[in-house]
């Protein structure tokens, strides 16, 4: 449908261009909005829900004997959630089976995707830990990584485009969403960036990025990948400026749950300037997502521990079943040469701790081999692969 949008909003403003088949695209305006947002009723009480889920995720985390336990595979469960988002079909189960060097049961393109966007996201947070601000550059490599040797490759990974796009329809006049030309992309980048870093004005880091999660999705800068490296950036502002400690909170559950009403936020935004509405939406979100990670952390920790106590009914076994169960908790899918390796354990030792967990209901093989077999944690990945499982 072709777009017939005029008017001008505090969110920006639409610019025809004419041709055979005239077409308006969007160019946001500078953040922050003006005239400006108006956090106080119920957007103040969904504000202050959010900021305290977030609090009592990050106390949760507290308690946890290692947090990075869950750091693994909740990098990875975004990685799937994000990537199915733009259409992959990879489960948490396959990227695993990928990273055991083990044939997933998806396209190989689909799980390398998912796997870069694992490699990219450690890449920010790790540049982030060294004192690297969050900046262009940093998004640039972002996503150079993430587009590496996937179906993205030819898009000028790591560049601001310099060409036009669009979102949906087979061309700017039938597309849904038409962001600025391509000599407007730098400009309008470069304003996001000093917003990023409190110029013209210092806001909350959860409003911050409340904020810039639109305008990056508005600017669209690259040929591909901006709905990835925009979900992203909502969690690396929240680390980067101190709100959590570990990078545990993602939308991308969310917004695959709600995926119609978050576009359509989207696109109320840039045609009515309601930066209200996107953001009572986005504070449930991140309210929704942070009780229910913290949810999860506690529902582990119990599982952990009653996993335990069984082991101890093993006896003597249980000295080197502890430490094999320690290592799945770690990697919820392993193979014995694995286990062998970082524990330090003879194939005999390894293999009986596996078996006496199988028993135990802890473990499942999932190859069906013989040899070389692969085992799951499998009510560890049960709890984890909520909300990723693709529909039949």
């Amino acid at each position: 449908m072709a777009q017939d949008l005029t008017s001008n909003t505090r969110a920006g403003r639409w610019q025809k261009v004419r041709g055979p088949e005239p077409y308006a695209c969007f160019l946001p305006a500078a953040l922050p909005p003006n005239p400006p947002v108006k956090i106080e009723g119920a957007l103040h009480d969904l504000q202050d829900k959010a900021n305290r889920a977030i609090g009592k995720l990050d106390g949760v985390l507290t308690f946890f004997p290692d947090p990075t336990l869950l750091l693994y595979t909740y990098v990875r469960k975004e990685a799937v959630l994000s990537s199915q988002i733009e259409g992959t079909q990879s489960s948490l189960t396959d990227l695993l089976l990928f990273e055991n060097k083990e044939v997933p049961g998806v396209p190989m393109h689909d799980v390398r995707e998912v796997s870069n966007y694992v490699a990219a996201m450690q890449h920010g947070l790790a540049r982030l830990k060294g004192g690297f601000p969050l900046s262009l550059r940093l998004i640039r490599e972002i996503h150079a990584i993430l587009l590496k040797e996937t179906r993205g490759a030819d898009k000028t990974p790591g560049e601001f485009r310099r060409s036009q796009n669009w979102i949906g329809g087979s061309r700017p006049g039938t597309a849904r969403y038409v962001p600025p030309p391509p000599h407007e992309v730098l400009p309008a980048m470069g304003a996001l960036e000093k917003f990023l870093h409190g110029t013209p004005v210092s806001v909350p880091t959860l409003l911050k990025a409340g904020f810039i999660h639109p305008q990056f999705e508005s600017i669209h800068p690259f040929l591909d990948g901006n709905g990835r490296v925009g979900r992203l950036l909502i969690t690396l502002i929240l680390c980067a400026e101190g709100a959590l400690t570990q990078p545990l909170l993602y939308l991308s559950l969310y917004f695959k749950q709600h995926h119609q009403d978050y576009y359509n936020h989207l696109q109320r935004l840039r045609t009515h300037g309601d930066w209200e509405g996107w953001l009572a939406f986005y504070f449930q979100g991140i309210e929704e997502v942070a009780r229910e990670a913290a949810g999860t952390a506690k529902q582990l920790l119990t599982m952990f521990e009653d996993h335990r106590q069984k082991i101890h009914s093993l006896g003597r076994a249980a000295v080197n079943a502890l430490r094999v169960h320690q290592f799945f908790t770690q990697r919820p899918l392993l193979t014995t040469g694995l286990i062998q390796k970082h524990l330090h354990l003879t194939p005999p030792t390894a293999n009986l701790a596996v078996k006496n967990l199988q028993r135990l209901g802890l473990l499942r093989e999932v190859t069906g081999r013989q040899a070389f077999r692969v085992y799951s944690y499998a009510p560890y990945l049960k709890i984890l692969n909520q909300g990723t499982e693709n529909p039949e």
